[in-house]
C-alpha cells in the first residue's frame, strides 16, 4: 500500500517536471511510519535520548503512535543530534550526527517521499546514495567511458567540507521548486536547525550544512548538487564546450572528462565561480587538472576516484590499457585500521579472532575486488599477515610463534583469500 503511493507520486513527478506537490505532510501517518520501520538499522547507536533502535521496538506501536500524533498536533520537536568523530586518513576526524531514534526515523520517511519525487529529476551522472545504483557502478559507467578514447583531460575534483557548507536558505528555495507544502518543508528546516550536542557537552546551532549520519542528510545534499553541478553542468556547460565532455558525481566526490584541454580550463575556473555562488569551494589538495589520454599511455598519469586510482598503462603488446587498482591513500588507511583492530582484538581465542578477521577481509574484497585490481589486494593481505604475526606474537611476553608456526597457523584456521567479485 505504501509502496503503491510513493509510485503515485513518482509517476505525477515525472510527468510533470514543474508540479509542486501540496500534501506531502499528510502522508506522515502511523501506518506509512510503521511501514519505514522495516528500513531502520536495528544496529544504528542510540541518540541523545539513550534509546537504541532494538529498545525503541520494544514498544514499538506506542512509540510510533505518540510520534505520528505529535506530528499531527504540530508538537513534534527535533532531539539534540549527538556529535560523534570517527578517525580518517592522515589522522583527521570525520564529523557524524547521531539523531535520536525517533527523529531518524521520521527523517526516513521524509527522506522516502523526497526520493520518490527527486528519483525522477536526478540525473543519470549521478550515483550517491540513491537506489539502484552504486560506488562501483560509477566505477563501471567511468572506466567505460573513459576506455572508448574520446577524452583526453580529466579534472577531479572535491568540494571542501560539503556536508557543513550547504546553505539552508538556497536549499530550502531548491525543494520549494518542487514542493508547495509548508508544514513539510518546515519539518526539514527544524533538522538543519538542530542543535548539536558535541563531546564536551556544548550545544552548536548550526547556520549551515547538514550533519551527516541524519537519514534524511543524504538525499538533501544530492538535490543540492544536482542544482548546483549536475543540471549546470548539463544544460549550461555542455553547451559551451566544443569537443565532448563527461561528469561521474557520488556525492560530493566527482570526476569531469574532456575532449579538449581548452574546454577542462575554462569548465574549471568557471566551476570555482559556480560552487561560490552557493557557498561551496573545491578542496584545492584533491583537485586538479590531468592529461589523461589512451595516445599518451606511457606518461602513466593517474587520478583517484572512489578509492580507486585509475591509470593509463601499456599492455605486453605496447598496446594502450585503463587500469584500476586500490588508491595508495586508502591502501595505507586500511593498514592502519587493521593494525589497530589487531591490537584491540589478538587476545581472541583464535577460532574467534580468525572469523572476526575472515569477516572483515571479504568485506573489504567485496568494495576493492575489482577486476584488474587482484595484485592490489594480494598485497593488502600479505601485509594484514605480517600484522597478525606481529599481534599474535605480542599476547605475551615470550614469542608465541615462528613464521613456520605461523604458517602451520594459517594453514589450520584460514585466512580469506583475495578474490574479484565486481568484474567489469
Amino acid at each position: 500500500m505504501k509502496q503503491t503511493s510513493l509510485q503515485g507520486i513518482a509517476n505525477k513527478a515525472a510527468q510533470d517536471k514543474t508540479y509542486r506537490f501540496r500534501n506531502l505532510f499528510g502522508v506522515l501517518t502511523a501506518g506509512f511510519l510503521f511501514w519505514c520501520w522495516d528500513f531502520i538499522n536495528r544496529r544504528a547507536s542510540a541518540g541523545v535520548d539513550k534509546l537504541d533502535a532494538v529498545a525503541y521496538e520494544d514498544n514499538l506501536i506506542d512509540n510510533i503512535q505518540q510520534l505520528a500524533q505529535q506530528i499531527k498536533e504540530g508538537t513534534y520537536r527535533a532531539k539534540l543530534v549527538l556529535r560523534k568523530y570517527i578517525p580518517k586518513a592522515g589522522g583527521k576526524l570525520r564529523p557524524l550526527g547521531i539523531p535520536a531514534i525517533a527523529d531518524k526515523l521520521l527523517q526516513l520517511a521524509v527522506a522516502k517521499l523526497l526520493e520518490a519525487i527527486y528519483e525522477q529529476d536526478f540525473l543519470s551522472c549521478s550515483y550517491g546514495y540513491r537506489p539502484g545504483t552504486s560506488a562501483h557502478k560509477a566505477i563501471k559507467d567511468l572506466t567505460g567511458e573513459l576506455k572508448s578514447g574520446k577524452y583526453h583531460v580529466v579534472v577531479e575534483a572535491d568540494i571542501k567540507g560539503f556536508f557543513n557548507a550547504i546553505n539552508h536558505d538556497l536549499l530550502m528555495d531548491m525543494l520549494a521548486k518542487r514542493i508547495d507544502d509548508k508544514p513539510f518543508l518546515k519539518l526539514i528546516r527544524k533538522w538543519l536547525k538542530a542543535g548539536i550536542l558535541e563531546t564536551d557537552g556544548q550545544v552548536l546551532h548550526p547556520l549551515m550544512g547538514t550533519p551527516q549520519g541524519g537519514s534524511v542528510s543524504p538525499i538533501l545534499s544530492n538535490i543540492y548538487l544536482h542544482n548546483v553541478l549536475d543540471v549546470w553542468f548539463d544544460e549550461i556547460v555542455r553547451t559551451h564546450c566544443v569537443g565532448r565532455i563527461y561528469l561521474c558525481r557520488f556525492a560530493d566526490d566527482f570526476v569531469c572528462a574532456f575532449q579538449y584541454e581548452k574546454d577542462a580550463q575554462r569548465f574549471y575556473q568557471a566551476l570555482i565561480q559556480r560552487l561560490a555562488r552557493f557557498g561551496l569551494e573545491v578542496a584545492e589538495d584533491k583537485t586538479q587538472i590531468i592529461e589523461f589520454s589512451h595516445c599518451k599511455a606511457r606518461l602513466k598519469t593517474k587520478f583517484d576516484f572512489l578509492g580507486f586510482e585509475f591509470r593509463w598503462g601499456v599492455n605486453r603488446w605496447g598496446k594502450p590499457i585503463l587500469k584500476r587498482r586500490t588508491s595508495r591513500d586508502k591502501l595505507r588507511a586500511s593498514i592502519v585500521k587493521f593494525k589497530a583492530w589487531f591490537q584491540k582484538h589478538s587476545g581472541l581465542p583464535k577460532k574467534i579472532l580468525f572469523a572476526k578477521l575472515n569477516s572483515k577481509l571479504l568485506g573489504y574484497y567485496n568494495y576493492y575486488g575489482v577486476s584488474g585490481n587482484f595484485q592490489s589486494l594480494n598485497n593488502f593481505v600479505y601485509q594484514v599477515k605480517g600484522l597478525l604475526f606481529k599481534g599474535l606474537n605480542r599476547r605475551s611476553q615470550r614469542k608465541s610463534y615462528n613464521w613456520k608456526g605461523f604458517k602451520e597457523l594459517v594453514k589450520c584456521f584460514k585466512i580469506a583469500k583475495p578474490r574479484i567479485l565486481h568484474a567489469f
